[in-house]
């Protein structure tokens, strides 16, 4: 159950933090207003909290373990709000990360 709660937490985490860097994206690049660029700002502050939520104690394995939900995140991001439509090479880079990130989190330790 620890796991599940993890990995939902990376999710969680995954939708503030890319949802907000887009959000300033669109403000600031597509022209769209300081409230766009507002509330990424917000989205990216709760994405620094939840990811405070992570069971694991240890703040430079959370980070690292997220860059390969973020890698992944943010290839499906674009494939939803930009029509982006990654190759092969997208996908096997962000199932490389995806795997890097569960041996980070999830490999068992000694105590």
């Amino acid at each position: 159950m620890l796991v599940a709660r993890s990995a939902a937490l990376f999710v969680v985490a995954a939708l503030f933090e890319i949802g907000g860097a887009w959000l300033v994206w669109q403000g600031v690049r597509e022209h769209r207003g300081w409230l766009w660029i507002g509330a990424g700002v917000l989205a990216l502050g709760a994405y620094g909290f939840v990811a405070t939520l992570q069971p694991d104690a240890n703040f430079g394995r959370i980070l690292a373990a997220y860059g390969g939900v973020f890698v992944a995140g943010s290839l499906a991001w674009g494939m939803v709000a930009d029509g982006y439509r990654p190759d092969r090479w997208d996908v096997a880079g962000a199932l490389i990360c995806l795997a890097g990130m569960a041996v980070i989190m999830y490999a068992p330790r000694g105590s």
